[in-house]
């Protein structure tokens, strides 16, 4: 075969794993500089990926694995599972002392996807399975739910649709007092949920009130709470979860019971937290009025947890995974700071922690998961544009210089540092000095230089408010060569980028007697 088509290939295998092990591939990109085409860019790139992750078939799943049998696998062909399902369903149609064992050899056979196909073909195999589902002996019905459980995982969508008849009793397991039992039925129904034919005939059933009694009841069950919050947000991440689930969500119990999970207490547990920080972030990230979140306290739990685990990362505590709790935390900040008032956001959060927090993070991240230390640069900046407080913090704990040393990182870091301390800039004059005089003026010089437009344009309007703050910077910026740098920028430019340079020119340095001004728009907060 030639080179290149083997090059093709490998190159097509790669793509699609690489979307594979990115379960929700959501990035933020490059931020527009106003807010409304920030938000519409965002909301592009969303819609996006949501249909490419429908489109390639990308909805999570997860395949338990059964304490008793470890890690063994069966060894038999493709052929012989056809022919064993076929098999044992005919076997099983008799009662007998063997029947707990057949049962045992099927859940076994459906691991594979063609005996699936075959055995959902059989006349009323799937009502098979509910009525030892439904049954009076125990292990049968343990057996039953974990070849529901093996079908539920099939890439086939008619296999999930063949389990339809299943559900309702699904549904009223979750009840049961067994966590085994329980867990087995909600990883179950998680799996299933993605198939819209299911996904409606659950809706019916209730299956939010269900979820919602099933935490509220096994609360200090972690595995159980782990297990709705799986189940949850498969439901959020379908296509109408906004319209037909989110709402229903909302006016739930659930939200309460998500954000009980993410207290940083003696009981706290990341798998659970992760599941739930994850349902929490498709809420506040649906475009959906997020007052009620915010009135469940939804913005200062999450930001507790941060400020904890952003201590924890700075004393070198990196449990494996973390970031897998960071991102949807971050995002959810992120988005609910964005949706509220300044007013709100104090009350809310008055822990200048957070802060201390979110840059302690950004510097464990930055060179390990540039994504990630891009979200948290999101999230101050969208902190430091909704408060005073906040800005102050970082000038009082003595936080900029570790941000300004960000500014040659790519990726969209840079981009967001310039925002948070333009941020700060906007807020008084004497943070402008400050500034200067800790080195950002000098900094500017290289971001100035940067191919990248926005870094640039952001940088101008950074410039613009450090020379209007005092005469002092404005000599160090012509000492430096600033006037040079401008003109550069003037003459090889086009756009806004050569209209600001050519203010500053003609008004704050070439024209000693114009003391005009221009308003330069804040920077912007943004959702995710």
């Amino acid at each position: 075969m030639p080179t290149c088509i083997i090059n093709l290939i490998l190159r097509y295998f790669k793509i699609k794993i690489m979307w594979r092990l990115n379960r929700v591939p959501h990035k933020a990109a490059r931020a527009a500089y106003s807010l409304e085409e920030f938000r519409v860019k965002r909301r592009e790139q969303e819609k996006a990926l949501r249909q490419a992750r429908r489109d390639r078939q990308l909805v999570s799943k997860r395949l338990l694995v059964n304490e008793d049998e470890g890690q063994q696998e069966v060894t038999m062909d493709t052929c012989s599972y056809e022919k064993d399902v076929v098999s044992l369903f005919h076997k099983l149609q008799h009662s007998g002392p063997e029947r707990e064992a057949h049962l045992k050899t099927l859940t076994k056979s459906l691991r594979d996807p063609s005996a699936q196909l075959v055995f959902i073909k059989q006349e009323n195999s799937i009502h098979m399975l509910v009525g030892l589902l439904t049954g009076p002996n125990t292990l049968f019905r343990l057996q039953s739910v974990r070849c529901l459980h093996e079908l539920s995982h099939s890439p086939h969508p008619s296999v999930a649709a063949a389990c339809l008849p299943a559900t309702p009793y699904l549904l009223t397991y979750l009840s049961g007092q067994s966590t085994r039992f329980t867990v087995l039925c909600l990883y179950t129904l998680g799996n299933l949920c993605p198939d819209s034919d299911v996904r409606e005939k659950l809706l019916a059933q209730g299956v939010i009130p269900a979820l919602a009694s099933c935490i509220e009841n096994q609360k200090h069950n972690m595995a159980v709470v782990e297990a709705v919050g799986f189940t949850l947000s498969q439901l959020l991440q379908t296509k109408d979860a906004a319209e037909k689930i989110i709402p229903l969500v909302l006016a739930s119990s659930l939200p309460s019971h998500l954000l009980a999970v993410l207290t940083p207490d003696q009981n706290f547990s990341v798998g659970p937290a992760i599941e739930c920080a994850w349902c929490l972030h498709y809420l506040t990230s649906s475009g959906k009025d997020n007052g009620a979140l915010l009135a469940c306290g939804a913005l200062l739990r999450c930001s507790s947890l941060l400020v904890s685990l952003g201590g924890a990362v700075a004393q070198g505590n990196k449990e494996e995974g973390l970031e897998l709790l960071l991102c949807p935390l971050l995002r959810c900040v992120g988005n609910l700071l964005s949706s509220c008032t300044p007013d709100v956001a104090d009350a809310c959060l008055s822990d200048v922690g957070l802060v201390v927090a979110l840059c302690a993070l950004l510097q464990a991240y930055v060179k390990t998961r540039p994504s990630l230390a891009r979200e948290i640069s999101w999230v101050l900046n969208n902190l430091t544009a909704q408060s005073n407080l906040f800005c102050s913090a970082l000038m009082t704990f003595h936080l900029v210089p570790s941000l300004i040393q960000l500014l040659p990182f790519s990726q969209g870091i840079n981009t967001m540092i310039l925002r948070v301390l333009a941020n700060v800039a906007h807020k008084k004059k004497e943070f402008c000095i400050q500034l200067a005089e800790i080195g950002l003026l000098s900094s500017l010089f290289a971001t100035l230089k940067m191919a990248e437009r926005e870094v640039v344009t952001l940088s101008l309007d950074i410039l613009f408010m450090l020379l209007t703050s005092g005469s002092q910077v404005v000599e160090d910026f012509v000492k430096e060569g600033g006037i040079s740098l401008l003109e550069t920028l003037q003459y090889h430019s086009e756009g806004d980028v050569k209209r600001r340079a050519t203010y500053l020119l003609e008004s704050h340095l070439l024209s000693s007697s114009s003391q005009r001004t221009v308003n330069i728009p804040q920077c912007c907060s943004s959702n995710l």
